[in-house]
């Protein structure tokens, strides 16, 4: 069979060799020794082992780095919490103190309303005086003309 495989490939050689010079000849394929494909086997399971330790590795990182922001995340809503409570604290003493004042509001908001309602008699008063004024300053001088003409 090689024999025959040898003369077609001469035949074909000598018939296409000037016109297609670039023609590789197959070789017919053979399996590796024993030992190879041993050190082969070997040598695939040890850069496999070594691939899946580092894939094992990246992702034990990634969980040690996602338990490290939980951690952190825990730690922030603590405080967070913290300072919801002292605020909830202060504001509820604030509404005591607001409560606690809350009388006093209500009197100076009525000494408000009075103090407006003087200042509105105050004006009136003013512009009846200043009516009063006139009317008498009036009343003296028909009284200079009465006396003047008598």
């Amino acid at each position: 069979m090689a024999a025959t495989a040898e003369g077609v490939s001469a035949a074909q050689r000598e018939g296409l060799g000037r016109d297609d010079a670039m023609v590789e000849t197959a070789e017919e394929a053979t399996e590796p020794a024993e030992a190879d494909i041993t050190e082969l086997c070997q040598d695939m399971f040890s850069k496999m082992a070594t691939y899946l330790t580092g894939e094992l590795t990246a992702t034990s990182e990634d969980y040690k780095l996602l338990e490290n922001m939980n951690k952190l995340t825990s730690l922030k809503y603590l405080e967070m919490k913290d300072i919801a409570v002292n605020i909830s604290r202060n504001l509820k003493d604030l509404n005591q103190k607001y409560a606690a004042l809350q009388p006093y509001l209500d009197q100076i908001t009525l000494i408000e309303e009075q103090v407006s309602a003087l200042e509105q008699a105050a004006y009136k008063l003013d512009a009846y005086s200043k009516k009063l004024g006139n009317y008498f300053n009036f009343v003296t001088c028909l009284e200079r003309e009465h006396t003047l003409l008598f």
